[in-house]
């Protein structure tokens, strides 16, 4: 079963699964981003609502995972810490999996209303199956409806 965490804080974090599972993030970029990573140099992400999908199934499982993207000094690893490590953008929601699948969560987000995928290819480098693992919302709102839609997503 999944469960929504609709605000980041440090008690939201303490009580995330130590499990291997998938996660979404709802990130907010407050400017626009021009993206550096070689793949997609020159790319921008225009200021907004993104959510991005992903999985954690090393050590400490999805509390480790999510507790290092939160994190805005880390040493960039993944597409995705571009968006949260360069003081523009911030992970302010999160949903959890425990035993999920992130192809499958971004599936289910890609065919709710006001969701897009603004890049193809980013976040999803590992995968055969998904033309990009990041989408961007049209609004905060309509990544708050589709995060609390999600949380009744079946495992």
């Amino acid at each position: 079963m999944s469960t929504f965490f609709p605000e980041i804080n440090d008690e939201t974090l303490r009580q995330l699964p130590k499990v291997a599972g998938a996660y979404v993030l709802v990130i907010e970029l407050e400017a626009d981003l021009t993206l550096q990573n070689k793949r997609f140099a020159g790319k921008i992400l225009p200021k907004g609502t993104y959510l991005y999908c992903g999985s954690a199934n090393g050590p400490g499982g999805i509390a480790a995972r999510v507790k290092r993207h939160c994190k805005g000094d880390k040493k960039p690893h993944w597409h995705v810490d571009e968006l949260t490590s360069n003081g523009v953008g911030r992970v302010v929601s999160a949903l959890v999996t425990p035993s999920g699948c992130e192809c499958d969560l971004r599936v289910a987000f890609a065919a709710l209303p006001g969701i897009n995928i603004p890049i193809a290819g980013f976040g999803s480098s590992d995968c055969l199956g998904c033309p990009a693992h990041l989408l961007a919302a049209e609004s905060h709102a309509a990544a708050m409806a589709a995060m609390a839609e999600a949380s009744s997503f079946p495992a």
